[in-house]
């Protein structure tokens, strides 16, 4: 167990400080709007693509196997991600991590399936799994900010490698092999297709962003979608498909996935902007920024593994709904005070966010894993991930999306800037701030009192619609999870 929470730990740790490294990144790099966003959200995107083949090929050649292979990648390219020279070698390092990043957590998720084979044990397995996600988000602001304060961003991605050392040695000493017994072929074809459907759709998104909705930036959209339903037609004819789409046919598992997908999507598109409202806006360090969302990340934590001994006793589509509206009320405090909030306020927010989130998703992923057959646990633990990763992706794409726009659409740039600088500034509000610091007093004021208004005037947006998508998520439990016991 204690083996299988490291990649766990990693995964999330790396995306907490990457949401701290942002404003460093800006300034170091001074990426487009798109750029950054693209920096952000490939690393999910990628993996989010592969995670559905990757926990299918874990089924065929072993999951203890893939998983030592993606934890030897991801160490190694953790290395050249920390020296990327320019915002574009970072990208590309980025898409390399969520290569090796879809070998791990499939196979954690469905190596815990093999090991705890009683349902109590493996509940209890799999809020220690979910609790893992949170541990590292909490860790991750602190030890990021240290980092942050004391060496160059690059030093984030560096972590990885004191975390996989101990997993490459351990893990074929504790961790038993698994593998289905009767596996099918590599399907290529399918694997090409998962890719083909989620690419061009982000894509799509952030070409809204940066040219507005036109033919040429909804047509990839349209793309990938028809694409998409290749794919499920293509899954429905094999006798052995790569994802099992009888598994969406059981209400508590598709569901569940439902409930994933939603709730993340709000949570890290609200991580997004507070990261950046918390450090650009309010002005406190990486370090003080991580620990005003601490407490939060603690109370996903401890609803995560108090809500074990609840859900032995009551309903998932009483438990899991009531969770969310927790969640709700932490997103309409900050949509109701908008850009003017303080820490306090933020930390309050968060503490409701972690709470409702922590809860229902320990729940949600023990109905994922339980409702599928034990020869198919690869595929359905990576459709579990898939939900947390398109969710990131999506949190990011949607919502920083809005984000940017509000934000070109409302800052006033002073007098005297030069071309390089009005493109910076335009962009991102961590561009603004490091334009700012090569001007006179006077201007650099103005850009940076106009550049947060602008940052903020998003924020409330932006929230709002994380409170739809919680409440969204609420529903989907309500009815799909009310014949799950």
């Amino acid at each position: 167990m204690a083996v299988l929470m490291l990649p766990v730990l990693l995964v999330s740790i790396d995306n907490t400080v990457l949401n701290f490294a942002l404003p460093a990144i800006s300034t170091a790099t001074l990426p487009t709007g798109v750029q950054l966003l693209w920096m952000v959200d490939i690393y999910p995107l990628v993996l989010a693509g592969l995670l559905v083949a990757m926990g299918s090929l874990g089924d065929r050649i072993g999951r203890r196997r893939l998983l030592l292979i993606g934890s030897a990648g991801f160490g190694v390219v953790s290395v050249f991600a920390a020296f990327a020279p320019s915002i574009e070698g970072l990208i590309i390092a980025r898409a390399a991590l969520g290569f090796f990043g879809a070998m791990l957590m499939p196979s954690t998720l469905s190596l815990l399936r093999s090991t705890f084979v009683d349902r109590d044990q493996r509940r209890l397995a799999i809020a220690i799994w979910a609790t893992g996600f949170a541990a590292g988000s909490a860790l991750g602001p602190v030890v990021g900010g240290i980092l942050l304060e004391h060496f160059a961003w690059g030093s984030v991605f560096l972590i990885a490698v004191p975390v996989l050392l101990p997993l490459l040695v351990l893990a074929p000493i504790l961790v038993t092999e698994s593998r289905d017994p009767h596996p099918g072929r590599i399907d290529f074809l399918s694997i090409t297709l998962s890719l083909g459907t989620m690419f061009p759709i982000v894509f799509g998104i952030k070409s809204i962003a940066e040219n507005g909705a036109t033919w040429l930036t909804l047509a990839p959209i349209a793309l990938g979608l028809g694409l998409g339903v290749w794919f499920v037609r293509r899954q429905l004819r094999l006798p052995n498909p790569m994802l099992d789409m009888g598994l969406f046919r059981r209400g508590a598992f598709s569901g569940a996935v439902g409930v994933n997908l939603l709730s993340v999507t709000a949570l890290v598109g609200c991580l997004f902007f507070i990261s950046q409202h918390l450090q650009l806006v309010l002005g406190l360090s990486p370090l003080s920024a991580g620990l005003v969302l601490v407490p939060g990340l603690v109370a996903m934590i401890v609803a995560g593994l108090l809500i074990v001994p609840i859900a032995r006793r009551v309903r998932p589509s009483r438990v899991v709904p009531l969770a969310l509206l927790i969640s709700v009320a932490g997103f309409a405090s900050i949509a109701l005070r908008g850009g003017q909030i303080d820490a306090f306020s933020i930390g309050v927010a968060f503490v409701l966010l972690g709470i409702g989130i922590g809860a229902a998703e320990t729940v949600s992923n023990e109905l994922i894993v339980a409702t599928a057959p034990g020869d198919k646990a690869g595929a359905a633990s990576a459709v579990s991930e898939t939900a947390y990763e398109l969710g990131a992706v999506l949190g990011t794409a949607v919502l920083g999306t809005i984000l940017t726009v509000s934000y070109r659409a409302a800052v006033l740039l002073p007098e005297g800037l030069n071309a390089a600088e009005r493109l910076a500034a335009a962009e991102t509000l961590g561009g603004a701030v490091a334009v700012a610091e090569q001007l006179p007093h006077g201007a650099a004021q103005q850009l940076l009192v106009s550049a947060r208004q602008a940052f903020d005037s998003g924020v409330g947006m932006t929230a709002w619609i994380g409170v739809a998508l919680v409440l969204g998520a609420a529903v989907v439990a309500l009815v799909a999870l009310r014949r799950a016991r």
